[in-house]
């Protein structure tokens, strides 16, 4: 039987209103899709050209202001997309670092969203920018997430970096914070803070299916669980000398470190060189003897046994390579967070701690972009109303 030429234009037109229709309703996706590869190009290399950028790029300014805080004003910067009515809105928070909202790697990530269109405050952590994990920085956050809400309309993201992403969901935990916070993604997060610091001792890793796996630890984590409670390793007379001496190995500033190392006592001193040596397992006897009287305060940093009282999306991302803090975490997060609102956990080897880096597979690319697409989803659903 041959087919007329009206049925042939009839095929022909409902096959065009079927391609249409698809990419109308692709486009979406799509465009999510291309615009999280873009915030990734962004990321790995601030100077990128490639065409994916244009996607959605915006100018960006940058703002340095203050919050109102729990107790002082909290020094803090904003990344403004220009030309963008009503953005959705996320607050960034910087890990443990010296140079908090300054230091390169946050400033970079925090220009790459805005200029993908989010609105971007960082608020400045100052025990985690002096090396500490402590519950004062937990309400801090929780400003932050209200003056971005106040100043937006829209209910932000939190995106916590390294200990700050623990952190991260025990403020979105917090019932006071329930009208500010939209969602969580805590990038290379702690769940047990204890356990953490046993592998920063140890270098094993105790992984939910009761399994263990060795991975030596990052060179720096002694100095910093030491840093954090020098009365446990120092007499008295030396406990100031050798915090000023490790903040300094910790600002990488070795020569100085030595330096002031000399002023302490010969029992001090030769503790000191030992940590200055990184001949970590000589020390970790007396690290892990000591940790069993600081499992309370560890808790309360800690979102393990914490999260009952959490009702937001979280999107969880670690580094399968991660010696600071153990890509296991991840997972031991992903048993902790009410089911109904873990939304996304991606193990990649293509983090490294918090960092982008390593040459991906296209599975692995995908996947990261994936990850991404699912963020911006999250916050695209909370835009601005003013």
């Amino acid at each position: 039987m041959i087919e007329s030429r009206d049925a042939r234009r009839f095929r022909l037109s409902s096959l065009v209103i079927l391609v249409l229709a698809l990419g109308v309703s692709l486009y979406p996706l799509v465009r999510l899709q291309l615009r999280a590869a873009s915030l990734l190009l962004r990321i790995q290399d601030p100077q990128t050209r490639n065409v994916l950028v244009r996607i959605s790029s915006y100018s960006v300014n940058e703002l340095s202001t203050t919050i109102a805080g729990p107790g002082e004003p909290v020094r803090a910067k904003l990344y403004v997309p220009r030309d963008l009515a009503n953005p959705p809105a996320m607050v960034v928070l910087h890990g443990v670092h010296h140079l908090g909202i300054e230091e390169p790697r946050l400033v970079n990530f925090s220009r790459a969203l805005a200029a993908t269109g989010i609105e971007v405050l960082t608020p400045e952590l100052q025990s985690l920018a002096d090396y500490r994990v402590d519950p004062a920085d937990i309400p801090v956050i929780g400003a932050a997430a209200r003056a971005l809400h106040q100043r937006t309309g829209a209910k932000p993201g939190i995106l916590g970096l390294s200990f700050s992403g623990g952190l991260a969901l025990l403020a979105a935990s917090t019932p006071s914070n329930a009208n500010d916070i939209g969602f969580v993604v805590a990038i290379g997060a702690h769940d047990d803070l204890e356990r953490v610091s046993r592998y920063l001792a140890t270098g094993r890793i105790p992984q939910p299916d009761g399994s263990t796996q060795l991975l030596p630890a990052h060179e720096y984590g002694m100095l910093v669980l030491v840093y954090a409670h020098t009365e446990d390793f120092f007499v008295p007379a030396d406990a100031d000398t050798a915090r000023n001496a490790l903040r300094l190995q910790l600002w990488e500033d070795v020569d100085a470190a030595r330096a002031r190392a000399a002023g302490l006592s010969p029992a001090g001193r030769a503790t000191m060189q030992l940590l200055l040596d990184h001949k970590d397992a000589e020390l970790a006897p007396a690290l892990l003897a000591h940790l069993p009287q600081h499992a309370a305060e560890m808790a309360r940093v800690s979102p393990h046994g914490h999260l009952a009282s959490l009702h937001v999306p979280v999107l969880l991302l670690h580094g399968s390579g991660d010696n600071v803090i153990p890509s296991a975490e991840a997972l031991w997060l992903a048993q902790d967070i009410p089911p109904q609102y873990l939304r996304k956990v991606l193990i990649t080897p293509l983090i490294t701690h918090v960092e982008v880096g390593g040459k991906p597979s296209w599975r692995e690319k995908a996947e990261l972009v994936e990850f991404m697409a699912a963020m911006l989803k999250e916050s695209d659903k909370l835009r601005g109303t003013h």
